[in-house]
């Protein structure tokens, strides 16, 4: 099930959702998370932390959820 994950301003890192979404607390931890756990982005394998995701993305995380991104 595909969830809407609302964020302000033109973008939000990958690693700030991972923290906002309480999945893990520190880049650190997001870091080695991204090497472990297949993440996509748009249907592509994502390795970066700092990869910009923009107004109507599609987030993948193994055995966690979907998030499509919503400006407000």
């Amino acid at each position: 099930m595909t969830e809407y994950f609302n964020f302000h301003g033109d973008y939000i890192t990958l690693g700030q959702m991972i923290k906002v979404l309480n999945i893990l607390e520190s880049g650190g931890q997001i870091k080695f998370f991204l090497q472990d756990y297949s993440v996509k982005v748009n249907g592509s394998l994502e390795q970066r932390r700092g990869r910009k995701l923009r107004d109507g993305d599609l987030i993948e995380i193994e055995d966690i959820g979907t998030w499509k991104m919503k400006a407000e």
